[in-house]
């Protein structure tokens, strides 16, 4: 195996893996419940806060263009997401689609970083839970003795424990075990209701903005106080508010017309997020000038400067609301992935159990429930914050290489088990005596000169000459993806190392870029692969603008991956080391492809006819 292991693909069609005999996952979802995961898992209490963060430090008025700025950069993601959940709708979101398209060591360290991000990202939300209660009861210090934080002595260090946070994990972990149509629904409920929220903040903030002028427009030094570039760095911090889409890609299995729901909810659910977003930063930012807002209540403050206090309480409890649904959608992704990463055999098989009754993977769930309530009940995970972004950005970075290796490169090989290599021997052999005896009469009527009966000489040279020209295409497309990938990584290394002198900084950048658009030129210029047609499941969504898209979602999302800062890179590699640790000793061995045999797609339906009449 060595090294040769890390780059297995598995096969795309996943109706012949479910054949294996594992039990399915109920497939009860349609666009609404989609819609409702979608949004529900993106917006966080986090916009109650960063609307005043963003315009007070960074974007000013401009905070409205630089939500749009990065809605557009997640609708990158999300369009290279579309396309592939509707190709591949199995569960496993981006670790399933760089497993078929990239290989086994990719996805195993997506899978792993995936586990740490929903882990952690959902002990965070839990744990912002009780302070955002304490306010209807008057402060921390008056809530109720069980659902107030405690300190506690442990082993000689002081540590903050939260209950009501370990309880509402368990809550929801619970209702996630009862089934995806049940969970998908209260999700559903508790979004409409936080979406109430946000709607009664923009149509009553507007009706005050009217009356009073829209005083924050009008004391305002310009639209863009900061400049452009303040807006900017506005947009990359926004960024991550969008971040939540992809949990409706991890649902894929559990669809009913995956082909035409998966792009609807992951499109609608976006657009939806984005323009909240719009209309919450342009009533707010009118409500009071930007340089005189609170960064910690933002929303709630500015109601107040107009007289309506009591909006703090509606304000607060749709923090609570859009918590408590994207506690949900942190935990729900989480088993899934174990799920299909245990089918693929790179854990053990615990994790791939399907409940027969509720139909979801109830052993996962739980698992993961009860890390996630440990974690939130013993750790202030704020700190870890940072490592929940570099999952998902790594998800968004490979998923966008994914599209271009399925436009240029598609594997041309399926996998099958070794059992079945009497009819792999004889249905290859038979293709080989085949294709020997069209190019032995091929040969012959090109020294005969050919008859107006027989296959004109030019037309089998037009032939060879294809066969070989498609090969030579593949290679190229193969090299300037590379090309593209290693030019994003230099340019944005070097443009983010400010510590380097200016002249090796900026030829590293110029290297880069070149190299990025030398690989951008030669996609635009050849072709696409002809077994794109075909790939995985048709009739789905297609990502348009191949390969600009991909390749401006891979520059992005590899900048801002590299300016998470060197601590929060720590952590996680300490993390990805964990998971190569247990990869080599058991996802490596008991991989379900350690004994495959890759034949040609063409040569697939052949062995399993052939097999099929054997037995």
């Amino acid at each position: 195996m060595g090294v040769k292991g890390l780059f297995r693909r598995k096969q795309v069609d996943s109706d012949r893996v479910r054949a294996e005999g594992h039990h399915q996952l109920a497939k009860a979802l349609s666009v609404p419940q989609l819609i409702a995961i979608g949004v529900g898992s993106t917006i966080g209490a986090g916009v109650y806060v960063l609307v005043g963060t963003v315009a007070k430090e960074h974007a000013g008025p401009a905070l409205t263009i630089s939500f749009l700025i990065a809605g557009i950069a997640a609708a990158l993601s999300a369009f290279c997401y579309a396309e592939l959940a509707s190709r591949c709708p199995s569960a496993g979101s981006a670790y399933h689609y760089s497993y078929i398209c990239v290989g086994e060591g990719v996805a195993w360290l997506i899978g792993w970083a995936l586990i740490l991000e929903y882990t952690i990202g959902g002990s965070a939300v839990a744990r912002g839970i009780s302070p955002n209660l304490a306010l209807f009861f008057g402060g921390q210090d008056s809530l109720p003795s069980f659902m107030a934080r405690h300190t506690l002595d442990l082993f000689g260090s002081e540590v903050v424990v939260d209950p009501c946070a370990a309880v509402l994990v368990f809550v929801v972990t619970g209702l996630l075990c009862f089934g995806i149509k049940e969970s998908s629904t209260v999700q559903g409920i508790v979004t409409a209701l936080n979406v109430c929220v946000m709607l009664f903040v923009i149509i009553a903030g507007s009706y005050i903005g009217f009356q009073t002028g829209w005083i924050g427009y009008s004391v305002s030094t310009g639209y863009f106080p900061f400049g452009v570039n303040g807006m900017l760095a506005g947009s990359a911090t926004v960024f991550f508010a969008y971040i939540g889409f992809d949990s409706v890609a991890s649902t894929a299995e559990e669809v009913k017309n995956p082909q035409r729901d998966l792009p609807w909810g992951i499109g609608l659910a976006l657009s939806t997020c984005c323009t909240l977003y719009m209309l919450v930063s342009v009533v707010i930012v009118g409500l009071v000038p930007y340089f005189a807002l609170d960064p910690d209540t933002p929303i709630s403050s500015a109601f107040s400067r107009h007289g309506v206090h009591w909006a703090m309480y509606l304000v607060t409890s749709g923090a609570v609301l859009a918590l408590c649904s994207t506690l949900m959608g942190s935990l729900l992704p989480q088993p899934r992935i174990l799920m299909a990463m245990a089918r693929d055999g790179l854990l053990p098989p615990f994790f791939s159990d399907i409940n027969r009754k509720t139909q979801v993977p109830v052993k996962s769930t739980i698992l993961t429930g009860i890390c996630a309530a440990t974690l939130a009940f013993f750790m202030d995970v704020s700190q870890l914050a940072g490592m929940v972004s570099v999952g998902t950005l790594l998800a968004f970075t490979i998923v966008a290489v994914s599209i271009l290796i399925l436009r240029y490169v598609p594997p041309n090989e399926v996998p099958m088990p070794s059992s079945l290599r009497e009819s792999i021997d004889s249905v290859s052999l038979r293709f080989s005596f085949q294709e020997d005896a069209e190019k032995a009469e091929d040969i012959k009527q090109l020294s005969l000169g050919g008859t107006s009966d027989e296959k004109d000489p030019l037309l089998v040279k037009e032939i060879y000459k294809s066969k070989i020209d498609e090969e030579k295409r593949r290679k190229v497309a193969a090299l300037s993806i590379a090309l593209v990938v290693v030019g994003v990584l230099i340019l944005t290394a070097s443009a983010s190392a400010t510590f380097l002198p200016s002249f090796p900084r900026y030829s590293a950048c110029t290297v880069g870029g070149l190299m990025l658009l030398g690989g951008l030129g030669v996609l635009s210029y050849i072709d696409q692969d002809d077994g794109r047609h075909s790939f995985g499941h048709t009739g789905g969504f297609i990502c348009p603008f191949i390969p600009l898209l991909p390749i401006l979602c891979i520059l992005i999302n590899t900048y801002l991956l590299i300016n998470l800062g060197g601590a929060t890179w720590g952590r996680v590699s300490v993390w990805l080391l964990i998971g190569v640790i247990v990869y080599i000793f058991y996802g490596r061995t008991h991989s379900s492809l350690r004994d495959v045999v890759y034949v040609p797609n063409a040569h697939a339906d052949e062995i399993y006819k052939s097999s099929q009449y054997v037995a």
